[in-house]
């Protein structure tokens, strides 16, 4: 894999976040579900828009947040991702490229519009996100460059784009190239009711090779099992992918592998701020390791370091470098 052009490249929904902090009675009484990730409309955009207190608005999007970080730690990293040619989307066009991301995905000229996450974040950190895709619902084939697969050493895609149905014909195609060419695929479950979705069509994925590697936190594994059992989970999808990835919050994580587990503790922080984008830049620490042949426990460790500098500011990507921490840990 030394001849790949990029480390990591991450196929995803391209997001502007608008993120304010909220009570938990706002939630109520929007009929928000509390820790998810709700798909909304325009009408219940525009609403939600009227209704909310002041906020950030901040480049985002799982995929996008994790190439951001590979980036962040001195990878090279790639993005596709649906946007419009309007305000928003140029917000994003400039964000993801400012932090030294490559990415050419063509915008739509007219409608939909820029997809927009309006994200609530109540007084336990936790977040609650309130999707309209709107543009991202357009991905398809046609958006697939397959030269910059071929020259990447793992494809990373979301299982949110198991929503918009386009996305899956181009996840896919992309999944193929990526194998053609010796290279890997990786698949993040996203979120537990995305996983209760799509549990059929996810477990086809590991079990068919489709996909190589799967990072998911606790809720989702065991959501993706069905189980109370983290333990009956690790058993499961030891027999059903090559290596995965769990994420524990406070309890660290785990890799997976058909051999073995490796858990690591969590990364100490000063103050838990905002958990928005935790996942994304673990998976971001953990696939920069994965590409510059790192163990296994280092991986994990990096992807804790990631994910530990995010949750401590409000926004979904690094605020510092994390190549700069990387080599203050010894790196």
């Amino acid at each position: 894999m030394s001849d790949a052009r990029f480390d990591v490249l991450t196929i995803g929904n391209a997001i502007v976040d608008i993120i304010s902090s909220t009570e938990d009675d706002f939630l109520i009484n929007e009929k928000i579900i509390k820790g998810a990730m709700n798909l909304i409309d325009a009408e219940r955009a525009e609403h939600l828009y009227s209704v909310m207190g002041p906020a950030i608005e901040a480049s985002g999007g799982s995929a996008g947040n994790t190439a951001v970080g590979v980036a962040s730690l001195g990878g090279n990293a790639a993005y596709i991702g649906k946007i419009c040619d309007d305000p928003l989307g140029k917000i994003f066009t400039h964000d993801i490229r400012a932090s030294g991301v490559a990415y050419d995905t063509k915008p739509l000229e007219n409608e939909p519009p820029t997809a927009r996450s309006f994200i609530f974040v109540t007084p336990d950190s936790e977040r609650s996100m309130n999707t309209y895709l709107g543009a991202c619902m357009e991905l398809g084939p046609d958006d697939v460059e397959e030269d910059k697969i071929a020259q990447s050493k793992i494809t990373y895609f979301e299982g949110y784009l198991w929503d918009p149905p386009r996305a899956k014909d181009a996840i896919r195609q992309a999944a193929d190239i990526a194998h053609a060419n010796g290279r890997q695929a990786a698949i993040t479950l996203s979120d537990p009711f995305c996983v209760d979705r799509f549990r059929r069509e996810f477990l086809e994925l590991m079990r068919s090779g489709t996909v190589d590697i799967i990072f998911a936190n606790e809720m989702e594994i065991l959501s993706l099992y069905e189980t109370s059992s983290l333990q009956s989970a690790i058993d499961a999808v030891r027999n059903d992918c090559a290596l995965a990835a769990v994420t524990r919050s406070e309890h660290g994580s785990l890799a997976i592998t058909r051999e073995n587990t490796v858990e690591v503790e969590a990364h100490p922080i000063d103050k838990l701020v905002d958990t928005t984008g935790a996942g994304d830049l673990y998976a971001s620490g953990f696939l920069y390791g994965l590409t510059h042949d790192f163990e296994l426990i280092d991986c994990a460790r990096l992807g804790g370091l990631a994910a530990a500098e995010v949750i401590q500011h409000v926004g979904p990507r690094p605020q510092m470098s994390l190549k700069q921490l990387m080599s203050q840990e010894g790196y």
